[in-house]
């Protein structure tokens, strides 16, 4: 990695104690091998303030939302430390318009003058700014005078919460950095009409956390055991994106196993019928920490997105996770272009009845060949190779400055 020495800001939209672990934060703690990185998480608004504060999330912030503090929270990783940004005003039920953009530059003033705090008290001379998909603040980085601008586009704008004013604000954030990272390369050929010095960097696996699903001594997690029969398994959230029509006809048509989905489950966007089909197993939210005694138990993994425009731009992380883990994995043709890096690995399937014969291959004519194929194929998308990736991308872009 050739970007090394160097003080970087990450401003991310998750906040660094979340459960599942996101992108955002990896790319942070894999900078900070060869950089000092301070990661400056999404701000609490006055709503999320009182929702939290009789919970953890407001204790481990106590004393550090002050702006004119500077105040840091350790990780525990070398090189790497936490902001804490101040409460800010609960706007995004507004219109879009001029007083939410006044509004806005006042709560983004507010983030600013706490990262100038952390710069002068930590003697910051020179410092490259990420703006790691927190595409609510575009304005943050304006009176910073980092060496350079970045940002990482990771998602298409679709809830409601997001879109209101993130369409217009992305926009901001395209235009004024002087590189763009997108992990899909639907994002990547829309965002590079906006800034040509756009890149695609794919999403990838932490191969160290989810080889550990390989280890004979480690015990499958809990609320698995038990289960008799094949596990055909999904591991993440329930929402929106799963393509519940395929996959409820999949279920029904193989009824000599059981479907176990992993993950916090957001029961608006769930059919009913789910809920009363005998081999349909919902666990509810399981740290990440334990995510590879759960995919332990999957006979087959599975990742049943829909087919349609937003799934077009999905990189899914949990795709390398399973194939480092070794298992099998079937999948909807939602996004064909992860056949570039998966090859014949994975199954793509167009519709129930292509869904549920890939199972059964998957099940019947397994073999340690293609496990082997599966790991390796794991090892060349691990997050340590795409945020060397990025590295390079950000050194080059400095070099060129």
């Amino acid at each position: 990695m050739k970007l090394n020495g160097y003080t970087i800001i990450i401003f991310g939209l998750p906040r660094f104690d979340q459960e599942i672990e996101s992108t955002n934060f990896t790319t942070a703690k894999l900078l900070a091998r060869n950089n000092k990185v301070f990661y400056v998480e999404n701000p609490f608004t006055i709503k999320d303030y009182f929702k939290y504060r009789k919970h953890k999330q407001n204790e481990v912030r106590k004393g550090f939302y002050s702006p004119f503090n500077a105040n840091i929270k350790d990780t525990g990783i070398p090189n790497l430390k936490i902001v804490i940004p101040p409460v800010l005003l609960s706007i995004n039920f507004l219109p879009e318009g001029k007083l939410f953009r006044k509004l806005l530059l006042l709560n983004e003033s507010l983030i600013r003058k706490k990262i100038k705090s952390v710069i002068r008290d930590n003697n910051i001379k020179d410092f490259i700014f990420i703006n790691s998909f927190n595409f609510h603040y575009p304005n943050v980085v304006r009176g910073l005078k980092p060496i350079v601008k970045i940002y990482h586009c990771l998602d298409p704008l679709i809830l409601p919460f997001d879109s209101r004013h993130g369409v217009v604000s992305e926009k901001i954030l395209v235009k004024e950095s002087d590189v763009v990272l997108c992990s899909a390369k639907q994002l990547y050929s829309e965002k590079v009409t906006q800034n040509p010095n756009t890149y695609f960097v794919p999403n990838a696996a932490d191969l160290s956390h989810s080889r550990k699903a390989l280890d004979p001594e480690l015990p499958v997690f809990p609320s698995l055991t038990g289960i008799s029969g094949p596990v055909i398994g999904y591991f993440g959230a329930i929402e929106r994106r799963i393509d519940y029509d395929i996959l409820q006809k999949v279920i029904v048509m193989n009824v000599d196993k059981t479907f176990v989905f992993v993950g916090p489950v957001s029961r608006e966007f769930i059919p009913d019928v789910f809920f009363n089909l005998p081999n349909v197993k919902f666990t509810g939210s399981v740290p990440y920490e334990a995510m590879p005694s759960v995919i332990k138990r999957f006979d087959v993994a599975l990742i049943p997105f829909k087919k349609d425009e937003v799934s077009a731009t999905i990189f899914p992380l949990k795709l390398f996770e399973y194939l480092g883990a070794g298992k099998p994995v079937v999948a909807t043709d939602f996004n064909l272009d992860l056949r570039d890096f998966t090859g014949e690995s994975v199954l793509f399937c167009e519709n129930a009845e292509s869904f549920s014969t890939a199972l059964n291959e998957a099940l019947n004519n397994d073999d340690s060949g293609k496990k082997l194929e599966r790991l390796a194929i794991a090892e060349q998308n691990t997050w340590e190779k795409r945020v060397d990736e990025m590295a390079e991308i950000i050194f080059n872009t400095i070099t060129i400055k």
